[in-house]
This record gives structure tokens, sequence and C-alpha cells, in this order.
């Protein structure tokens, strides 16, 4: 794609969004675009090149989808299929596993909804999203979703309700069941004040609501094993933040139990942080082995 074609496509894009309210969000204009240089990221206490920039080396383009941030990086080869990696949170976090995707010639893109801990008014702009990208602009129709931390709530949760969608979930020391995080039930430090932010996304009326509620990844999965959704996790077997007993292991074991497979990537004696793969290329390779093209 060439400069010129590459502007009006952005240009295309932003002018034919439709207005979709975003929490806690000024009104912006529509079409109003974003500054294409992004501010530099946090490093999180790691070395720069552990976090640095998913668009470093990249063309990125910002722009508004509605009243939501939109961020999509461009590979310099485009694979065929135009096929995309949809990282949920955290964009510029951690980004080798993208990186990797990217000089694949795959597309890695995200829409900001806020912290809203995968609700159902967070799903419902991912489904306006999807169908802006794939709909109108003729990317892959199943992206691999990619989840870390509290991301894992959004990928598994629209994954569920969209299996038709989806070519892989990756799910990076992710929160699988909101009781552990932020809800602090378990073993895990919990969040108070995401857990009081939490229960108002969800429009819970009581906490016992929300401990009551059957729809958590690790309730929910019996949908993407049914519909063969290639499922893989990486994470750190000492996360005293999200624990992996709690989470990814509820995960694998439901998964078990229903006939299907999961993917486990262990790194031994890693906490949260930092996220990712140990070895990003062949973590990349699985997924590409394995993402779901039809």
């Amino acid at each position: 794609m060439n400069t010129r074609s590459l502007c009006l496509w952005i240009s295309a894009f932003a002018l034919s969004t439709s207005a979709l309210p975003a929490q806690n969000a000024a009104p912006v204009p529509a079409g109003a675009a974003l500054a294409i240089t992004p501010p530099a990221p946090s490093t999180y206490g790691y070395p720069e090149s552990t976090v640095a920039s998913v668009s470093r080396g990249f063309n990125r383009y910002e722009f508004k989808l509605g009243e939501n941030k939109v961020i999509i990086v461009h590979p310099k080869t485009e694979a065929p299929g135009k096929r995309w990696v949809w990282k949920a949170e955290f964009f510029d976090a951690f980004p080798a596993f993208d990186q990797e995707m990217l000089e694949r010639g795959w597309f890695v893109a995200h829409m900001s909804v806020g912290n809203t801990f995968g609700c159902p008014s967070a799903m419902r702009r991912f489904d306006a999203f999807y169908a802006e990208l794939t709909t109108k602009h003729g990317f892959h129709k199943r992206p691999v979703l990619e989840g870390l931390s509290r991301g894992g709530l959004y990928v598994y949760n629209w994954a569920a309700q969209n299996t038709d969608k989806v070519g892989a979930v990756y799910a990076d020391n992710a929160v699988c069941d909101f009781k552990s995080w932020p809800g602090g039930k378990g073993k895990g430090k919990g969040s108070r004040n995401d857990w009081t932010a939490l229960l108002k996304c969800y429009e819970f009326q009581s906490e016992e609501e929300a401990l009551a509620w059957t729809k958590n990844p690790v309730d929910n999965v019996a949908p993407l094993v049914k519909a063969g959704i290639p499922l893989v996790h990486s994470f750190g077997d000492a996360d005293d933040v999200v624990p992996w007993e709690e989470n990814t292991k509820l995960i694998a074991d439901k998964v078990q139990a229903l006939g299907g497979t999961v993917k486990l990537f262990r790194k031994p004696g890693l906490n949260h942080h930092p996220h990712g793969p140990l070895e990003p290329a062949v973590f990349a390779e699985w997924v590409l082995a394995n993402a779901l093209s039809r």
C-alpha cells in the first residue's frame, strides 16, 4: 500500500465511524484524528527493550472510532489475507510477541474501551470495532485475540460470544476469573479500587451478585472447546497478582475435562511481570501454525 493510498484509507476509516459512547470519556468531534506519533511508553521498571512500543520500526496510525481510540500498526510486508492480532489491553506493554507477528506480515490492532474489565458494554464496542475492520476494510475474519493480565477478561468474554470470528486466544498471565482479580477472593492480592470499578461497569447491584456471576472465562469455555478455538497461555508460576492456579490452571482443567486442549507455556519462578513468552519467536510460530483461518 503506497503512502497516498494509506492516507486515504485512514481518512475513510475515521470519517465512516459511528458514535459509540465511551465510559468516562469527553465527547470528541466525529472523525477527529489523533497524533500519529505516540508518547513514550512506560518501561514498568524493566529494560526499554522489554517493553518498547509495539510500533518500533513499523508504521503506526491512531484515530477515533466514535469516541474510542484506535491504534493499527502495519507490517512492512503484508502476509496474505490481511491477518491481524487484536491486542485487548496495555497496547504498548511487553510487545515482543506483537513485533514477531509484525515481522511475519500480520497487523496489530487495538481499540481502547477504558478500564472496563470485559463488561457487556465493552463487548458491544468490540463488536463495532471488529465489524469496522473486517467489513469495511478487509481485515481477516479470524483475528488472534491477545489478552495480557486483565485483558484475559476481554478476549475470553468476546471469544465465547463470537466463536466464528476468532482465530485463536492468547492469554498472558491472564485474569480468567474476576473473583481472583480484582476481587482478591483467593490467594492473590486483589485490588479494592478496581473491584469497585468492576462492580459498577458490570452494573452489579451488590458484591454478592458479582460473586454469583457465571460468565467468567473459567465458567464459559465450553463454546470455545466446541468450536475448536486454539487456546494458548503464557504464565509465570510465581504470579502473586493473578495466581495461575485460580486462572490459567482452571481454564486448562475445564478445557481438558471437556475433551479440548490448551497449550501452556510455563515461566518457572516468574511473577506477574514481565509479560510475554520466554521465546517470542517459538511462540509466534505456534500461533501461526495453529490459528484458524476459515
